[in-house]
């Protein structure tokens, strides 16, 4: 049984939204339902999220989408690697919460468990 977990992070790389999936997911499935729950100005992702769904939903909300184009993709889009050089703070994110071992290793059995155990340890990183 694996899940993955799905997550947003503010400037700071502080948690904003989150979500589980079934392991076999793909990150992609998650990127609009957690973006409904938040206001932002931008979107950096690495390019699994590199689908003309995605942009063009994100260009309708004014989201400036910062998702650098994948090799075969017939016309390149360009892309602010000043901008992309901070996707670096969701996965410090997932680093921090790698350091509860109850995350980590994922004893509990229920996701609704898991998930409670996910959002405490998002607490205690916000007071952090």
């Amino acid at each position: 049984m694996t899940t993955k977990i799905h997550a947003v992070v503010d400037a700071l790389g502080n948690p904003v939204a989150l979500s589980l999936t079934p392991g076999q997911a793909a990150d992609i499935t998650q990127a609009e339902p957690l973006l409904d729950r938040i206001e932002a100005g931008a979107l950096i992702a690495d390019k699994g999220y590199d689908s003309n769904a995605l942009v063009t939903a994100l260009e309708e909300r004014d989201i400036t989408p910062v998702i650098p184009s994948r090799a075969n993709r017939k016309q390149q889009r360009t892309t602010d690697f000043t901008l992309y050089r901070e996707r670096n703070l969701v996965e410090r994110f997932f680093c921090t919460l790698k350091n509860y071992r109850a995350i980590a290793t994922r004893y509990d059995k229920l996701a609704s468990t898991f998930l409670a155990g996910v959002l405490l340890a998002c607490v205690v990183i916000w007071l952090n």
